[in-house]
């Protein structure tokens, strides 16, 4: 949105303009180039740009926690080490992100400030299930970048306030949203750490045994999918474990990650495909 230079320090009068409590319909009514869905499509083809992988999430009584690896890649080749893939969304929910990861970390800001401006113009804040669903339509606005292979397929988690309980969204690339009971996970290395999490979750975790059980899948998934990154001992990179509460979001230490990735390591010196599930 254009600046006022000739003004005298008023807002300009779109600011001043009585609408709708969402940011996303401000922008499409005031300047809806600015929004993604709205850019031009690349040329057809394909294109090389970083993407980000792996994101899983489970729950247990008191909350849910979603956590996920540090690798990008571009084709064959790693484009960075320890990118950040989740962010808190308000102080009662986080994304995590997969799929190109230029566009997926611009979603997450605007999804971010469309929270943020919800709560200012309504003076209270989104449910959980609102959104949810407000995260659903910005990727379905993406679509046409999707088609191009510009893709970004999220996961979403918080508390509910009103049910008392931690809950997870995932979504598909036409922005389909669906809960998941217990853990999901997104991203190419899915498949091996939903195994990973479908053998090892309990419904009465502990807030500890989750953040361990998150990690050995996102462990899991890095053994198989070679675009999902390890954990980095030598170099100290350690996935992005958040956890959210009634008491809100909190993200794990470097060092409190640190403490469950060496236990991990140290535990899988002796047993290298990590624990095992009961055969009964």
């Amino acid at each position: 949105m254009e600046a006022n230079t000739r003004s005298t320090g008023r807002l300009p009068a779109a600011f001043l303009t009585p609408g709708s409590s969402s940011f996303m319909d401000f922008l499409g009514a005031h300047s809806p180039q600015l929004l993604p869905g709205n850019r031009p499509l690349p040329p057809a083809g394909a294109i090389e740009a970083p993407h980000g992988t792996t994101i899983v999430a489970a729950s247990f009584p008191g909350g849910v926690v979603l956590a996920g690896d540090r690798r990008a890649t571009m084709g064959n080749v790693i484009a960075q080490r320890d990118i950040e893939k989740v962010f808190p969304a308000d102080e009662y929910s986080a994304v995590g992100i997969a799929g190109t990861a230029g566009l997926a970390v611009e979603m997450v800001k605007l999804f971010q400030l469309e929270l943020e401006h919800f709560e200012k113009v309504e003076g209270v804040q989104l449910s959980l299930e609102g959104k949810a669903n407000r995260l659903s339509t910005m990727i379905r606005g993406n679509l046409g970048m999707a088609m191009q292979g510009l893709a970004v397929v999220p996961l979403f988690a918080g508390w509910d306030v009103d049910r008392q309980k931690g809950r997870i969204f995932s979504y598909d690339v036409t922005g389909g949203r669906s809960e998941e009971h217990g853990f999901a996970a997104t991203g190419s290395g899915s498949v091996f750490a939903r195994g990973s999490l479908k053998k090892l979750f309990r419904e009465n975790l502990t807030e500890s045994q989750t953040t361990t059980l998150v990690v050995q899948a996102l462990y899991d998934a890095a053994d198989d999918d070679s675009a999902t990154g390890g954990p980095d001992l030598a170099r100290r990179i350690y996935p992005i474990v958040t956890v959210i509460t009634d008491e809100g979001f909190r993200k794990l230490t470097e060092a409190q990650c640190s403490e469950i990735v060496r236990a991990i390591h140290d535990r899988r010196l002796e047993e290298p495909d990590g624990p095992r599930a009961a055969l009964l």
